[in-house]
């Protein structure tokens, strides 16, 4: 439980959407959210119900559930990536320090709770962002170290880095 307190979460999106029945339309609400530490750990929910309130702590919950580590380098991360999903596509680059996060607003709430300070971003493709923020997801998990890179290969790491 006390890790829970120590979880910073912010809300992306939130959408009212419409399922249409034979009785009429059944409004309700999808909130996407964002849920990291700080400090590499980062994980992304939506909850989707009839109130606001009841769909921001489903969509909390869904986001620790989900939740992954990624790897760090001096406040940026270790190597270029690109992460799809869908129509979405989001190209991640390392940034040399005092840069900033250079992102739109969905790919940067994510790279902020996550823990990343500096770092260059690209999104093309869909603007959705349940899409935008699974896609970016997509492409911090192929995040490796250097030490994972050497591991995987069987080399060293002196190797790996030239």
């Amino acid at each position: 439980m006390k890790e829970t307190l120590e979880l910073q979460n912010e809300v992306i999106d939130i959408r009212r959407v419409a399922k249409v029945t034979k009785g009429g339309k059944n409004l309700s609400f999808r909130i996407t959210v964002v849920v990291g530490d700080g400090a590499g750990r980062v994980g992304i929910g939506k909850g989707n119900t009839r109130e606001i309130p009841r769909a921001i702590q489903q969509g909390i919950r869904d986001a620790q559930r989900n939740m992954l580590s990624i790897p760090l380098k001096e406040g940026t991360i270790p190597h270029e990536v690109e992460g799809k999903f869908k129509a979405a596509k989001v190209i991640l680059k390392p940034a040399y320090k005092g840069t900033g996060i250079i992102a739109g607003t969905t790919v940067g709430t994510i790279c902020r709770l996550a823990g990343i300070q500096d770092i260059l971003t690209k999104s093309l493709g869909s603007t959705n962002p349940l899409t935008l923020a699974r896609a970016t997801l997509a492409a911090l998990q192929q995040l490796r170290t250097p030490e994972e890179v050497a591991r995987l290969r069987d080399k060293k790491l002196e190797e790996i880095l030239g």
